[in-house]
């Protein structure tokens, strides 16, 4: 089947919201990545005030995962994923228009909680909408999010032709139209009084200890899938002298993305337990960043001298970013498939804030110590920070095993003979 057919073998809700994803990336990728530099350049902002709008908008969104799950269970996934996509138009709106820090300000902490309402409500929703289907509609959601996030920062560069406020109101219309397809689509349906209060839920969520375990069994799918962002990008610049090349990391993930996500879930649904595809897909994403290891030991101190040259020494780097793809692909629909298997139907939505802020917060924290291992390498050591992407995949690869071998994650299985972490049919 290929992937426009699985698209259409799905509910209008359901291609309403894959789309969106398309919609939502694309809308992102084709203003974040320009905010710092029309903050500091045309407004004329500090360092530190550039600082501090960015890190609101991303506090405000980390921060709140919690909190937009458990208003998606309360409150109903549609109304939830509507108000979302709604403030994030309202937010680039004012990004568009507002030059004063505390309209910048408003405009992070609306975009922020955007996101934190609408990330964990559409997986919800999608959840309960795929059924048994889960894991290929989870790579389909893949496929039109990478897409989103190629096409986002070409448009944003074409945008920026113009000014930087014709792409934050390209941005802002993006998400509108998005808001009015969600209202006009998504059937609206009841939602049960809730028979718990939020702090009740909230305690049975963090202390159910399987789902904790798998949580921070994955601690390095969070911490490397950051890495297209922060190692891969400095090490395709440093290898070939020309920040040009960084783009075509992107291109190379995307492409990966589409020809292969839904082929590579089919063909792990059939064969593999949930367990063995997540810690293969881990051990392959850091697996991958022995290339590039090797390739810093070997990469010689001066720029590239020819188109050929700045090819040859971006290959290394395009391999890794190959691979980290491939074990994205691998892992992260059954991931994915199964956080709403863990307990009731009616918290889905809370168990997708709690892993949502749990990989927030982790992935920041990969960062930090990535980044300060890069600093710490210097010239000296430029493979120290593509070892330490090694072991983190292997150790959590390692993690996911253990944890899926001594308590069970995901689903429990239906036989004594093996140890299953599919959805159950029942």
């Amino acid at each position: 089947m290929t992937t426009v057919r699985l698209f259409r073998s799905y509910p209008l809700a359901v291609q309403v919201l894959l789309v969106n994803q398309l919609g939502v990336n694309t809308a992102f990728y084709l203003l974040i990545p320009y905010l710092a530099g029309y903050l500091g350049k045309d407004l004329g902002l500090s360092a530190a005030a550039v600082g501090v709008v960015l890190g609101v908008r991303n506090l405000s969104q980390q921060g709140l995962f919690l909190l937009g799950g458990s208003a998606s269970d309360r409150l109903g996934a549609r109304g939830v994923i509507i108000a979302g996509c709604a403030l994030r138009s309202v937010g680039f709106g004012l990004f568009a228009f507002g030059t004063s820090l505390p309209v910048l300000l408003a405009a992070s902490v609306l975009s922020g909680l955007a996101g934190a309402l609408f990330n964990p409500a559409v997986r919800s929703y999608l959840s309960h909408e795929a059924g048994e289907r889960r894991a290929e509609m989870f790579s389909l959601f893949n496929v039109f999010a990478n897409t989103g996030m190629l096409i986002g920062p070409l448009l944003g560069s074409v945008l920026l032709l113009v000014d930087f406020q014709a792409s934050a109101i390209g941005a802002a219309l993006i998400f509108a139209v998005l808001t009015v397809a969600q209202v006009m689509v998504l059937p609206a349906r009841g939602v049960p009084r809730p028979r718990t209060s939020v702090l009740t839920d909230w305690r049975e969520v963090l202390t159910d200890r399987r789902f904790v375990l798998f949580t921070g069994a994955l601690t390095g799918l969070f911490a490397l899938q950051n890495q297209l962002y922060l190692v891969l990008p400095m090490l395709a610049e440093s290898f070939t002298g020309t920040a040009i090349s960084v783009s075509v990391i992107f291109l190379v993930t995307t492409v990966a993305s589409l020809a292969l996500q839904v082929r590579i879930t089919r063909w792990c649904d059939g064969r593999w337990s949930r367990g063995r595809a997540i810690s293969t897909g881990l051990a392959v994403m850091g697996g991958g960043f022995a290339v590039t290891a090797i390739a810093a030991t070997a990469m010689p101190g001066q720029p590239a001298s020819s188109p050929g040259e700045t090819a040859l020494r971006l290959a290394p780097v395009l391999v890794t970013a190959f691979a980290l793809s491939v074990g994205v692909m691998l892992a992260q629909p059954f991931v994915y498939e199964l956080i709403p298997a863990f307990g009731r139907d009616d918290l889905s939505g809370t168990y997708f804030g709690v892993f949502y802020l749990a990989s927030g917060v982790t992935a920041a924290g990969g960062n930090a110590l990535i980044g300060w291992v890069t600093d710490l390498a210097g010239t000296d050591l430029p493979w120290l920070p593509s070892v330490l992407c090694v072991a983190i995949g292997a150790s959590s690869a390692l993690a996911v095993l253990v944890v899926h071998r001594r308590s069970g994650i995901g689903p429990r299985p239906t036989t004594d003979e093996e140890t299953s972490w599919h959805t159950p049919t029942s």
